[in-house]
């Protein structure tokens, strides 16, 4: 369904200025109830294509994707300051965690993994990296966890919705808690590595795909744009 929104104004369906049907209107025409009707006018907000305005409506804004926003951060500057942050936390988590840093750990993926509602795992995947962070001990590297969390839960629900990403993330980070449990700075290092590269290999693949609109009805100019890697 959010598919379907995104190509209807990837192609100029719904072109820039013009106001989207009612929700009543897409739930009738795309027969799908108002809270995924919301879930997907969230993620077209989030990818830039829309704006909301109170009152009025949701109009579209752009074309085409260029960083999405989460909260008060685009994906890129969450995506490097992630890389400066989280790699080598893991590899001080892997030195100085304790037994009860790797039981909750452990229980949080436990959890993730039997968890069916996505809201919920997104939830419980900022609170992974929390605990990454807060089994390093260092209460520096937690407060930057903490002050990006709501934007970590944003981006893991895009992710999820768009990417496929949630099975892959489980695998990834179970393969981080194995390298703390066997207090490896190596392997924790390489696998928050491994997993942050995934993560930006499918931003800037969502990216890239809503750059590559379909037909349209009258022909346009070329366009030559140079997509960003997030």
């Amino acid at each position: 369904m959010l598919v379907h929104l995104r190509d209807a104004i990837e192609r100029g369906d719904y072109a820039i200025g013009d106001k989207l049907p009612s929700e009543a209107e897409l739930c009738r025409e795309l027969e799908v109830s108002r809270p995924v009707l919301r879930e997907a006018l969230r993620a077209l907000q989030t990818m830039g294509l829309t704006v909301s305005r109170t009152g009025k409506g949701t109009f579209v804004v752009a074309d085409a994707v260029q960083d999405p926003t989460f909260g008060d951060y685009t994906a890129g500057h969450l995506m490097e300051v992630r890389r400066h942050v989280e790699i080598p936390v893991a590899g001080y988590a892997a030195r100085r965690r304790t037994p009860e840093d790797l039981a909750r750990l452990r229980g949080l993926l436990a959890r993730m993994e039997r968890e069916t509602d996505t809201t919920a795992w997104a939830a419980m995947d900022t609170l992974f990296h929390l605990a990454v962070a807060e089994a390093a001990q260092n209460p520096v590297f937690r407060r930057v966890i903490e002050e990006i969390r709501d934007a970590l839960a944003r981006q893991s629900a895009f992710l999820n919705e768009l990417g496929g990403r949630r099975a892959h993330s489980d695998r990834e980070h179970r393969a981080i808690v194995e390298a703390l449990a066997a207090g490896s700075e190596q392997d924790a290092v390489r696998a928050m590595t491994h997993h942050l590269d995934r993560v930006g290999t499918t931003l800037t693949d969502i990216v890239r795909s809503a750059r590559t609109p379909g037909p349209r009805t009258t022909p346009e100019p070329a366009r030559h744009d140079n997509p960003q890697a997030v």
